[in-house]
């Protein structure tokens, strides 16, 4: 399968791919199959956290691939119980192990975790891992807005990214638009809702409309919004037909349709409140 998969520009300059694989949720010991799958289906962009617990398994899957390195785009997260300068630090070091790399394209803070209010402390580790040279952009992950502004208060760096939980059940306007005047790139973690949107109406009409599936629509959604998307699948047809987004568009009244199904759905914790 011969898929382009074009690229989203961040604030430093390094190109990510507009769409990715993510693998929340999926075991260690069957990461390898599926990021192999992902690998032969087109996707040059993998995104795992520690967390997770299946870095080992990302690692195994991008050194048997056969692909070059820089023609990779790597993604992981320090959790919340790793907060803090040094910390931080040895999270890094333990998540490059995993993963059995040199460096990793984007590096996150994987919440903000307000309760234990050492998330600049953490940022402060990421502005001296990408002065090093060890990652290759910095971002966060599940910052509001309120969070945003306080990282920005005496941090020379600004987030590349900001992965947040987005679909159209929950459209997070106010905070793309900050990402917008911030030079900060939307990325769409739960961008299916984990399926719970797919039977809706609208997106089952314009579906049939294009021949193409209600998740394909989904993916196409947030590609034309210019969001950085990284659905997650096991099942090796599922995750060819989630690249398959790139010959078909929707109409201006397709995307207006799909505007009106925001709701405030979450699938997710809210980040105010998880620690």
């Amino acid at each position: 399968m011969n898929v382009h998969v074009p690229s989203v520009t961040l604030n430093n300059g390094v190109e990510v791919p507009q769409l990715g694989f993510g693998v929340f949720q999926v075991p260690d010991a069957e990461t390898s199959a599926a990021v192999g799958t992902a690998l032969e289906a087109g996707y040059r962009s993998v995104d795992t956290a520690a967390v997770y617990g299946n870095e080992r398994g990302v690692g195994a899957a991008l050194a048997s691939s056969g692909l070059a390195r820089a023609d990779l785009f790597v993604t992981t997260k320090v959790w919340n119980d790793d907060h803090g300068y040094d910390a931080t630090l040895r999270a890094f070091d333990e998540s490059l192990g995993r993963l059995g790399l040199d460096y990793v394209d984007l590096y996150l803070i994987h919440w903000p975790a307000p309760a234990r209010d050492l998330y600049r402390a953490s940022w402060r580790a990421i502005e001296r891992l990408a002065a090093d040279g060890r990652i290759r952009a910095a971002g966060v992950s599940n910052f509001p807005p309120a969070h945003l502004r306080r990282l920005a208060e005496g941090s020379a760096l600004v987030p590349a990214v900001n992965q947040i939980e987005l679909h159209p059940g929950l459209q997070q306007r106010e905070l793309r638009a900050l990402h917008a005047e911030s030079g900060i790139v939307t990325e769409a973690w739960s961008p299916l809702a984990q399926g719970a949107v797919l039977g809706d109406p609208v997106l089952t009409e314009i579906a049939a409309r294009h021949g193409r599936s209600p998740a394909q629509v989904v993916l196409r959604w947030h590609l034309q919004l210019g969001t950085v998307v990284i659905p997650k699948s096991v099942t090796p047809e599922r995750i060819r037909e989630n690249i398959d987004v790139f010959g078909f568009a929707l109409t201006d009244a397709e995307m207006a349709s799909i505007a009106g199904l925001d709701r405030g759905l979450r699938t997710g914790p809210d980040p105010d409140t998880l620690g």
